[in-house]
């Protein structure tokens, strides 16, 4: 089936709609987490508490018509735990698959760096392959499937830093800030009049949101068969050789910077490609331009540079770096 252009910029900015009926003044965070999912990415949210971070994934879910598990990560928990594991059956005299919360299709770590490495590492063969291996049966999981990770930036008693190698499984790092004065005037109001008082799309397992554990102004705005036409499109977007060499140049950029001990990864660029491939659908072209790009980079990027540990004393931060060689590197005309 042919897929006009700007189909993907319509099915996009219904789900924003919805979104926006909860979770307010988060538009900029909602085009950039759409982006990283719509590219069959992961997302790993940083932000104080109380932000929205999990009302956000909840309300996604809930626009997205699709299954949803939250897990609160924690010291005691165990790569089991969000897995599954496999149970001796007495009546039938056989093993049974006893599924996980990550056999879902989007799926919560809340606060995820409070885990131990060793639970931590059981979602790199999940990002990855998505698909689950239990006493050596792989399980696929799904589509669409997405992680999407929250972490506190500011309280670093009792947390595990992500290893480099999970870090690098989530496509985008974005970081949530408060939404300001009239915004935060706005969420007051309608908590008072009760707009936003429902939670959406349950914590259960294999279920779609019933209509009653939705928000009350909250619809499902798009079917699974929208977003596969979706990627169909967004595949079928055209990239220009100048923009692949605008691409390698900004990411080996990152690896040859005095103040940058590690750059990005070549699945740094794979993610700048890929996403901005989806931002031009999103914008309603079948081409990708610089600019695209250009505004993709420090959600990339930003969490695949290791900084230097006199560059980090000295104040310096990834996104800094990151400004600093989007202008260094020539944009393609």
């Amino acid at each position: 089936m042919a897929i006009e252009t700007g189909f993907t910029q319509n099915v996009v900015q219904r789900i924003k709609n919805e979104i926006s009926k909860v979770v307010i003044h988060q538009e900029m965070f909602s085009d950039l987490a759409l982006t990283a999912m719509f590219s069959g990415g992961h997302v790993l949210i940083e932000g104080v508490p109380g932000l929205a971070k999990t009302l956000w994934v909840k309300t996604l879910a809930a626009a997205l018509d699709v299954t949803y598990k939250r897990t609160q990560f924690t010291s005691d928990l165990m790569p089991s735990d969000i897995l599954g594991t496999k149970i001796f059956n007495r009546e039938s005299s056989a093993f049974e698959l006893k599924k996980g919360p990550l056999f879902t299709n989007l799926f919560l770590a809340d606060e995820i760096n409070r885990t131990p490495p060793k639970t931590q590492s059981a979602l790199l063969e999940v990002m990855e392959e998505r698909g689950i291996t239990i006493d050596g049966e792989t399980h696929a999981l799904a589509e669409p499937f997405a992680v999407f990770a929250t972490q506190n930036p500011i309280e670093f008693e009792g947390t595990y830093p992500l290893p480099e190698a999970l870090t690098d499984r989530f496509m985008m790092k974005l970081v949530l800030t408060y939404p300001g004065l009239p915004a935060e005037k706005k969420i007051l109001q309608m908590y008072d009049d009760g707009s936003i008082h429902a939670t959406p799309a349950g914590d259960r397992l294999d279920e779609r949101p019933a209509p009653d554990d939705r928000p009350d102004e909250c619809l499902a705005a798009c079917p699974a068969e929208d977003i596969v036409a979706c990627k169909t499109e967004i595949a079928a977007v055209r990239v220009d050789d100048s923009i692949f060499n605008y691409i390698v140049s900004i990411v080996e950029t990152t690896r040859r910077m005095n103040v940058i001990a590690a750059g990005a990864s070549p699945r740094g660029s794979i993610a700048l490609l890929l996403c901005a491939k989806t931002r031009a659908a999103v914008n309603g072209r079948d081409y990708v331009v610089p600019d695209d790009v250009k505004e993709l980079a420090p959600s990339i990027l930003r969490h695949r540079v290791v900084l230097q540990p006199e560059a980090e004393m000295d104040g310096v931060k990834p996104d800094m770096v990151i400004e600093n060689i989007l202008t260094q590197v020539k944009v393609p005309r």
